[in-house]
């Protein structure tokens, strides 16, 4: 059962977004959710939306593990495992720290 202003559990609200375009060629986003994660589970990003993922993953820094970019993008590790790449077909480059 959930009261008015709670998730459900295992669910991720979008808080807040911003997003800064003034860099050419260059757009940063900030993110920011708020999860109800289950025991065993905590924030993090599926499919390019804020999920619960199992916490072994962020525990061990394999981010793609939790499959964090689109279905038709390529995820890859950045050297120091600090976040990762999702790049498109066309071989536009997402990073995320």
């Amino acid at each position: 059962m959930c009261f008015p202003g709670q998730l459900a559990a295992g669910t991720c609200e979008i808080v807040t977004l911003d997003r800064d375009s003034s860099q050419p060629r260059r757009t940063i986003a900030r993110q920011t959710a708020r999860c109800a994660c289950k025991k065993g589970q905590i924030a993090g990003t599926t499919r390019a939306r804020p999920a619960c993922v199992d916490a072994g993953i962020v525990r061990k820094k394999q981010w793609c593990e939790m499959v964090p970019c689109l279905e038709d993008e390529g995820c890859d590790l950045l050297v120091n495992k600090s976040g990762w790449t999702c790049t498109q077909p066309g071989g536009r480059v997402k990073t995320t720290t």
